[in-house]
């Protein structure tokens, strides 16, 4: 099976490495113009035990949204066992940066036994981007008042009335359109069939995901000298992933990071000090998985045969 548009056995691996190599050579050129100190020191900090601890908790938030990815596939008949099915999940991390983490539909494609069809990966995929989506919504609530200061009473008026007039907008729309779009992408209409299945289950999951990355960001925050509460960093750190995935750069590279710095030093940090910041918190909540995904992958590929590219 391939998703549509892409011939089968093909992989966007030079995309990604391009990808990749830009992100790592921006982050160094910022942290040497900017940063105040050696371009190395976030990635240093990250040996301290606060740096051990997020690390642990990324890895917490991988493990549980497998556990959703593994529910979702029992849905479509593949009840995977769990340790293989988290392996299986983590490898399509592998291809996150790529626009709107698309390449992460993937995943059900490429099982070498009993793949998903094209129309059956996608619609897990839009599961998973709208279960992330308003679980990190959810997270933006403890920073919404302190935003709303930041921004002025008639400034966050403005900006809520827009988002009301869009949101009725789009909503009208959709409604209207409704029995044609699911007719036309029918990976639409399973997409909401999934998150029909234990809807319970499958928030809980999310929401603590999602926050577990959240006190990660905090521990690193705290550890670097900077004084917030966990609400905040958590906060902070959903209010730049949403703004990163409206992106739609790959991973959101450049949208997340400049909205979390922006926002660490709307607190009071220095630009600095919250580069530096932000740096660590995307090397232990993106390149870490990144990383993980393409020893998962190679591993499922070379080794358990679980994985094909024909």
């Amino acid at each position: 099976m391939s998703l549509p548009g892409r011939p089968a056995g093909r992989l966007p691996l030079k995309p990604l490495l391009l990808v990749i190599g830009a992100a790592a050579t921006v982050y160094a050129v910022v942290l040497a113009v900017f940063g105040g100190s050696s371009p190395l020191a976030p990635l240093q900090a990250l040996g301290s035990l606060a740096g051990v601890q997020a690390i642990a908790l990324c890895l917490l938030n991988y493990l549980l949204r497998g556990l959703r990815w593994h529910l979702w596939m029992a849905h479509y008949d593949r009840p995977l066992p769990r340790l293989k099915a988290l392996r299986l999940y983590l490898a399509g991390y592998t291809f996150t940066p790529t626009p709107g983490n698309v390449g992460e539909a993937a995943r059900g494609l490429l099982l070498a036994r009993h793949p998903l069809s094209a129309t059956q990966s996608l619609a897990i995929f839009g599961a998973e981007r709208l279960a992330d989506l308003l679980s990190l919504l959810l997270l933006c609530l403890p920073v919404a008042w302190w935003l709303a200061g930041l921004a002025g009473p008639q400034m966050v008026l403005g900006l809520a009335g827009l988002a009301v007039l869009a949101t009725c907008a789009v909503s009208a729309l959709l409604f209207r359109f409704r029995n044609r779009l699911l007719l036309r992408f029918v990976w639409l209409r399973e997409a909401w069939t999934c998150l029909a299945t234990r809807p319970l289950q499958w928030l809980a999951l999310s929401l603590v995901a999602w926050a577990a990355q959240g006190v990660a960001v905090w521990l690193l925050c705290r550890e670097a000298g900077l004084s917030l509460t966990a609400l905040e960093a958590t906060g902070f750190y959903a209010v730049a992933m949403v703004g990163g995935a409206v992106s739609l750069l790959p991973a959101g590279l450049g949208g997340m990071e400049a909205i979390l710095t922006a926002l660490l030093v709307a607190h009071g940090a220095t630009a600095g000090l919250a580069l530096g910041i932000t740096v660590q918190v995307r090397l232990v909540t993106l390149w870490l998985a990144v990383a993980i995904g393409a020893l998962a992958l190679v591993y499922s590929a070379a080794i358990r045969k679980d994985i094909s590219f024909n």
